[in-house]
C-alpha cells in the first residue's frame, strides 16, 4: 500500500468526502489497491452522502451497470441537483 493511500483512508475515518472519493476512484479501478467493487461503491456512498457530486454521479453509473435503473436515475438526479 502506497503512503498516499494510506492517507486517504486516514482521512476517510475522519470523514472527509475527497478521501472517500478518491479511495472509491482507485477501488474501482485497481489502482494502487486490489479492485473491488463493493468497496468502492461504500466509498463513494460515503462520499455521496457528504455532498460529493461526482461520487454520487458514479453511484448512478454502478447502479446501472449493475441492471438497477430506478436507483441509477435517482442517484443522477441528485447529482443534477447538487451541480
Amino acid at each position: 500500500m502506497t503512503r498516499a493511500v494510506e492517507l486517504y483512508e486516514r482521512a476517510a475515518e475522519l470523514g472527509v468526502k475527497d478521501a472517500h472519493y478518491n479511495l472509491g476512484c482507485l477501488c474501482m479501478r485497481g489502482t494502487e489497491v486490489e479492485k473491488d467493487m463493493d468497496k468502492a461503491f461504500r466509498h463513494y456512498e460515503a462520499a455521496a452522502m457528504c455532498g460529493h457530486v461526482s461520487a454520487r454521479h458514479n453511484l448512478g453509473s454502478m447502479e446501472s451497470n449493475d441492471g438497477n435503473g430506478d436507483l441509477a436515475l435517482q442517484h443522477w438526479k441528485i447529482s443534477a441537483k447538487l451541480g
